[in-house]
């Protein structure tokens, strides 16, 4: 079993910066993705990012490329998420999950989620 804890949600606005961070415990991670997702009153939850525990690789949503950065501490278990240059499209539920599977950015394969925190960017 995975577990995993959101931090670093808030208000801010347009243009301004957030990290997010993720906090995993349980079971060893190296072979597993980490991935960040989003979800914004009545829409689907989407990928936003994803890093490959192993090597770092990373993957992104075309909406936050370039404004994102996803990245990962391996002796701390821990996540992060830089979102720079916001925007209030932007503005979701933001969730930690990890998988096991190699389709990193396809929400059903995610089978441990973090409990979300939410990001609000507004003027």
């Amino acid at each position: 079993q995975v577990q995993l804890v959101e931090s670093g949600g808030g208000l801010v606005q347009p243009g301004g910066s957030l990290r997010l961070s993720c906090a995993a415990s349980g079971r060893t991670f190296s072979s597993y993705y980490m991935g960040w997702f989003r979800q914004a009153p009545g829409k689907e939850r989407e990928f936003v990012a994803a890093i490959r525990w192993s090597d770092s690789t990373t993957y992104y949503a075309n909406s936050v490329k370039g404004r994102f950065t996803i990245s990962r501490d391996n002796a701390k278990m821990t996540g992060g998420l830089q979102m720079n240059s916001l925007k209030p499209e932007d503005t979701a539920v933001y969730y930690c999950a990890a998988t096991d599977y190699s389709a990193y950015n396809y929400v059903p394969l995610y089978n441990y989620w973090g409990q979300g925190t939410q990001v609000t960017v507004s003027a």
